[in-house]
């Protein structure tokens, strides 16, 4: 049998829950702020952004994350990052991803909403051409934003219309932003065919999750982890197989969890849930798609049989066609079985 580590670097992956800047390499990060260099607090030194991505709490990683967001000024930037996070991505064995992309933080930011959609297009045929992924977008709202964001993330969203997008969400800071008040907007979303996936249950309780699900309609939730204290709401969500995007060492990284042995995973996917591993904002909590299988295999006690399960999870829940799906799911069990002997 291959080690576990080796086992995980070969399998082919499907990345449901990351986030477009936040997925931005040290490198990449580093070179957009040498650009920038006087004009920011982001470190144009690489070694420097480990301790520059210690986070005392949720509201610090927003404070941080946006001093990131800013150092993308102008379509080059966009394309750039959005090809290298691609690259990053194919390493790891992703074969699709569908990733969250928050339109309004770049057009607020003086990028034209046209130009930015070309960029991120531009860069995801390239990405197919060049490393055989597929990228899909979710546009979210940024929370912290307010309404003025949502309605301009919709418009955006229906006025664009990239080949690309697919779905719509809601992220930032779920304390103080109640999910009910974005319901206008998802239901005229829904209306143009997008599919809805909101952040909901990471820092705050159950009644976020059953908002989202009811006010939203939420066909996945992205974190959902505090669902764990709601036995209904787990019947309800493993009875229509409602999918949760779980990142553990995100979750761990904003003190959303205390530690990875506290985390709920097991009892999640014990209660029967439609559980899929996701990296989050991985540079910037020092991990890897590749490590969220890795703390998975830990936490749930299970080898590659297990880990290939969670793979073809993440296959079922995204919005990938059928034939799609099966590609993927054929190429998972063939994997799996080169190693069973």
């Amino acid at each position: 049998m291959t080690d576990l580590p080796t086992f995980i670097a070969g399998l082919p992956k499907v990345e449901l829950h990351v986030h477009h800047v936040g997925s931005a390499s040290p490198r990449i990060v580093a070179e957009l702020a040498a650009r920038h260099e006087g004009r920011s607090p982001v470190p144009a030194d690489p070694a420097a952004l480990a301790d520059y991505f210690a986070f005392r709490d949720f509201a610090h990683f927003i404070e941080v994350y946006l001093t990131v967001v800013d150092l993308i000024r102008d379509q080059d930037d966009v394309w750039l990052l959005t090809h290298e996070v691609a690259r990053e991505l194919a390493r790891q064995q992703v074969r699709y991803a569908e990733l969250t992309v928050t339109p309004y933080s770049h057009v607020h930011r003086g990028i034209p909403a046209p130009a930015f959609c070309e960029a991120i297009e531009d860069a995801r045929k390239r990405a197919a051409a060049d490393f055989g992924i597929e990228l899909r977008w979710c546009f979210d709202i940024p929370g912290e934003a307010g309404l003025p964001a949502a309605e301009e993330t919709l418009r955006i969203s229906l006025a664009e219309k990239p080949d690309g997008l697919i779905s719509f969400g809601l992220g930032g800071p779920e304390l103080g932003v109640p999910r009910p008040q974005f319901k206008p907007y998802f239901d005229q979303a829904r209306a143009a065919g997008l599919r809805s996936v909101p952040h909901a249950g990471e820092t705050t309780g159950p009644q976020t999750v059953w908002d989202a699900l009811r006010d939203l309609g939420a066909e996945r939730i992205g974190h959902g982890i505090s669902a764990a204290q709601d036995p209904e709401l787990l019947s309800h969500l493993a009875e229509r197989q409602i999918a949760l995007e779980v990142c553990p060492t995100s979750n761990v990284r904003t003190r959303a969890v205390a530690s990875l042995d506290e985390h709920p995973l097991r009892q999640l996917v014990e209660a029967g849930l439609l559980v899929t591993i996701n990296s989050d904002d991985p540079p910037m909590f020092g991990t890897t798609l590749n490590d969220e299988y890795a703390v998975a295999a830990r936490l749930l006690d299970v080898g590659p049989e297990g880990l290939a399960a969670l793979a073809r999870n993440a296959v079922t829940a995204s919005f990938l066609d059928p034939a799609g799906q099966q590609r993927i799911n054929a190429e998972i069990d063939a994997y799996l079985a080169t190693h069973r002997h």
